[in-house]
Formats: structure tokens, sequence, C-alpha cells
């Protein structure tokens, strides 16, 4: 391959500015499920270890289960809805042009300024 095109394309190639946003989003994700398996290791495993005789029940269920699958599930949905609305932006994901990835970063640099 002729090493001048080669140098050419890196040189003009321009990376979509949505991805700054979407690797955002994806980390936002990563961090909520690796938060979500900690709450669920820590209060299964640490109020289960006990024996079967010492536990305490909430709703009929032990407090262990109760605390880490139940409370868990309703917590990181609220977490998500949380993340989601403040978070995640809305933007088009359809192919843009050069121009139009100029306004738009345009745009978001002057939102979060």
């Amino acid at each position: 391959m002729n090493k001048t095109i080669l140098e050419k394309n890196v040189s003009t190639f321009k990376e979509d500015p949505r991805y700054k946003q979407c690797n955002k989003e994806a980390l936002y994700g990563v961090i909520l499920g690796i938060a979500n398996m900690i709450w669920w290791y820590v209060l299964g495993y640490g109020l289960g270890s006990k024996p079967v005789e010492e536990y305490t029940y909430i709703l009929g269920f032990p407090s262990w289960f109760f605390y880490s699958c139940i409370l868990g599930a309703v917590v990181f949905i609220a977490l998500t809805f949380i993340i989601v609305d403040k978070g995640f932006k809305n933007m088009p994901l359809d192919r843009m042009t050069e121009e139009e990835a100029e306004v738009y970063e345009r745009q978001h640099n002057k939102e979060g300024a």
C-alpha cells in the first residue's frame, strides 16, 4: 500500500463526536453493574453466612435474601432510571456529515461548559 495514501487517511480521519458520550454512557452501565454485584455479594453472603437458626425475616424472606435480592433490585432499578435521566443524552444515531459533526461538537461543548 502506498504510504502517502495511508498518511493522508490518518491525517484526515475525524472520529464521530458522539463516541465520547457513548463511552461515558457505557461506563455508567458497567459501574452500575459492578455496584449491583458488590451489593448482592456483600449482603447475600455477609448476612447469609450465619446459622439458619439465627436468621431474621422480613416479609417472610430471610433478611439476607430480602436486602440482597429484593431491596437491591428496587434500588438499582431506581438508580438506572436516575442515571438514564441525568447522564444519558438524546442524540441521532444516523450517519453525520463533517459539517453536522462540527455543529454537534459546538452545541455540546457550549452545554458542557
